[in-house]
């Protein structure tokens, strides 16, 4: 698997619920700089051999890319027709091969989207078995975005807003009539404001502070405990769960910090933190940023940093506070007990810490090349990457967010 590089980008729905996850993979390291080298057949062939689906996507809809010669040799058949969607690439021509082969999957209940969608008159024989047009926010200009709305939601398609990157961009895609929505608005703060925070949320800052101070005050941690319940439950729900098998069962703030030790209490408050916060907001804001705290983790093998593996969690769990909290991020650090390194990474610089933080940004998106440049500069093996993404959903997935 060492090989075979997959990343993920969520699709949500007009709730802002997760709906599905489209898949990207590319194949070796070399292969950054070949575009189309991977072939669609390989995709479908890493989906269900080398990974595995239900880990990476759980309930949701897979969608995967496919091309003519993908579609001509029926590889698609190889997924099961109600976990994906059939991504029909803006290169493929819709010869009358092309056009029967997708209208017999469609027969046989596969969902077909028509990706990069800018209403070419060439996609017209496969608009009638489609199911979802998906248009480029970054390639179609307001009126076609508006054209595409006006003209082919009365026939029953599903509009698929991508590359949706801001809250403004949200809105217009929703008040156009685009039903589902890809991009990382959901990772970019709503707005931002003076007022105060929520009593919730301050508290629950307060508490980030007080367990990253050098020194752990425990009665004032207690104190910040007492005065929101809520942290409490939601602690010790995390801490009783099977994932973590505690010795015994954990009844209290004093005894968790007890049984866990310093370094692992700090990193559940940090999570339980974190979790209350995320009250409000998309669910996926929060598996993003514990899956980024968990791969940021992973890199510390690779990296050679073993002894930072705790500071790295807390970069990843902290690099969606400004979404969380709709404030930006320095104001947020700057109220913080945090290491210089993870100060200046999360603020876009920074070496050793700032080149783990671009890593996990360029692997997210699926930008190859970009995670090819930085592993060479740091000088650590990028077969692993992969390795370290896979391991970090899987454990994210764990903690039940």
């Amino acid at each position: 698997m060492a090989d075979r590089f997959i990343a993920r980008q969520p699709i949500f729905d007009s709730k802002l619920r997760i709906y599905a996850y489209e898949l990207l993979f590319r194949s070796g390291p070399e292969n950054f700089f070949r575009p189309g080298a991977l072939r669609a057949d390989d995709v479908i062939a890493n989906s269900t051999m080398l990974f595995d689906m239900q880990h990476l996507v759980g309930n949701a809809l897979a969608f995967i890319n496919v091309d003519a010669g993908a579609l001509l040799r029926e590889a698609p058949r190889l997924l099961s027709a109600d976990k994906v969607v059939l991504e029909i690439l803006e290169t493929v021509q819709p010869t009358e091969e092309v056009v029967n082969a997708c209208r017999a999957l469609v027969e046989d209940n596969y969902a077909l989207a028509l990706d990069d969608f800018l209403d070419e008159a060439k996609w017209q024989p496969l608009i009638p078995i489609a199911k979802f047009l998906k248009v480029d926010f970054r390639a179609a200009n307001y009126e076609l975005r508006k054209s595409i709305a006006k003209r082919y939601l009365p026939l029953g398609l599903r509009l698929l807003a991508e590359k949706v990157e801001t809250e403004d961009e949200l809105q217009e895609a929703q008040s156009l009539g685009y039903g589902y929505y890809q991009g990382y608005f959901f990772c970019k703060p709503s707005m931002v404001s003076n007022r105060d925070l929520p009593a919730g949320r301050a508290t629950c800052l307060r508490l980030l502070e007080k367990c990253n101070a050098p020194e752990l005050d425990y009665k004032q941690i207690e104190d910040v405990f007492r005065q929101e319940p809520a942290l409490t439950i939601r602690l010790l729900r995390f801490l009783n769960s099977p994932m973590l098998t505690p010795r015994e069962e954990i009844r209290n703030v004093h005894q968790a910090i007890s049984l866990l030790g310093e370094r692992e209490f700090r990193r559940w408050v940090a999570v339980v933190a974190l979790v209350t916060m995320a009250d409000g907001k998309p669910p996926e804001l929060m598996r993003t940023a514990l899956t980024r705290a968990y791969f940021c983790e992973e890199l510390a093998r690779p990296l050679r940093l073993p002894d930072h593996c705790s500071d790295l969690f807390l970069m990843g769990l902290l690099s969606t506070a400004d979404a969380l909290l709709d404030r930006p991020m320095a104001q947020i650090i700057a109220g913080l007990s945090l290491s210089a390194e993870i100060r200046a990474a999360l603020s876009g610089t920074g070496d050793v810490f700032g080149d783990v933080y671009r890593t996990l940004l360029a692997y997210e998106t699926g930008d190859w090349e970009q995670t090819s440049v930085i592993a060479k500069k740091g000088g650590y093996p990028e077969e692993q990457i992969p390795e370290c993404f896979l391991a970090a959903t899987k454990r994210a997935a764990q903690v039940g967010i």
